[in-house]
């Protein structure tokens, strides 16, 4: 039978994993009636009773009393209930306990197997729980194991498991067995009785986190994230603001001696970094995207489309390697742009003059 130890096991799970005992008796009493049915090919009526404070467990037959029955398993007649106790009447419940040699053994297997299956729900309800109001934040975790490409790290208060995917490790960095990292929660799967936690080294919103916490004028508010355009492992281009003229946005964000973003870059790799100053005027904009490069001008050439015209020799900055600097600058103000030299904008400008074409 279920004995004094359960009961101060209970105690001690409901310390340590947050179960309900109340919860967990209810789910235990229906579990251990279906087992009782199961065993015995008992079809009618039973409860299962716990009492945590007697440390007792009673199974009893329940039957409806009826003037006429038609199921003996769940009824019982008026006359037949009233040798039981006089004062029962028709429309009454009768409880008789069933005394079962062979209970104690039913009840302390289907007590493991509901506290086994009870610590999985309590486990998937606390990692939704822990992880609904997580979703773009940054998290510390640690790297458990490495199947199949997948890098599982334990990851929150309760450890929980978190998978990195493919598509979300960093080419090139390295995982290993034990190895703290800081992750990206971009996700929270619930599917039925599965959560899964799916956290990222790739994502925008890795940089942006690891800005917020290096940085104190962004976490206050002082200073603006307003767009992050990356290529994991290789470049960022982060456009930072500030609405208090008296604020060096770059400079907060730059640190002593290149410190607060020298930790990032640490952070992620040796990932290069380039800090722009955002403007609300796109064309500004478009200029210090395209950084490291100096632009000389940049002329708008249709709806969010643009040409910036930079130094002969600073063009294969301006479009960067495999044209990373152009297509990061693409991304981070949205805009079409289209990076000329200053001799090829010129020679457009006199073909444009020589056939009539030239916009005013």
């Amino acid at each position: 039978m279920i004995n004094q130890d359960f009961f101060l096991a209970l105690e001690e799970l409901e310390k340590q994993k947050g179960i309900s005992a109340d919860e967990f008796i209810a789910a235990l009493e229906n579990a251990l009636v279906i087992a009782y049915k199961k065993s015995t090919g008992v079809s009618g009526g039973v409860e299962v009773r716990l009492n945590p404070e007697k440390k007792a467990i009673k199974i009893y037959s329940v039957r409806s009393v009826v003037e006429e029955v038609v199921d003996p398993e769940k009824e019982i007649s008026v006359e037949e209930a009233r040798e039981i106790k006089k004062s029962y009447k028709a429309g009454d419940v009768v409880s008789v306990e069933i005394i079962s040699k062979n209970f104690g053994r039913i009840a302390a297997q289907t007590a493991k197997q509901v506290l086994m299956q009870k610590l999985r729900e309590i486990e998937h309800e606390n990692t939704v729980n822990e992880f609904e109001d997580k979703e773009g934040e940054l998290m510390a975790c640690t790297v458990r194991r490495i199947e199949d490409g997948n890098v599982y790290v334990e990851i929150g208060g309760n450890q929980i498991e978190g998978v990195l995917m493919p598509r979300d490790q960093v080419p090139g960095e390295k995982y290993e067995l034990n190895q703290r990292l800081n992750v990206y929660v971009k996700k929270v799967k619930n599917s039925g009785r599965l959560a899964q936690i799916v956290v990222s080294r790739t994502a925008n919103g890795l940089v942006k986190r690891l800005f917020e916490n290096e940085v104190p004028e962004i976490k206050q508010g002082v200073v603006l994230v307003k767009g992050v355009a990356r290529d994991p492992g290789q470049r960022t281009k982060i456009a930072i603001y500030s609405e208090d003229p008296t604020v060096d946005a770059v400079g907060a964000c730059v640190g002593n001696k290149g410190a607060r973003v020298n930790a990032i870059v640490a952070e992620l790799g040796g990932e290069k970094i380039d800090i722009i100053p955002w403007s609300e005027n796109p064309l500004e904009y478009i200029s210090s995207a395209l950084s490291p490069a100096r632009v000389i001008k940049v002329v708008q050439t249709g709806d969010e489309s643009a040409m910036a015209v930079v130094p002969d020799d600073k063009l294969s900055l301006a479009i960067g390697r495999s044209g990373q600097n152009a297509r990061l600058a693409v991304r981070l103000t949205g805009w079409k742009i289209d990076v000329k030299s200053e001799s090829a904008a010129m020679t457009e400008v006199v073909a444009s003059e020589q056939t009539g074409d030239v916009q005013e």
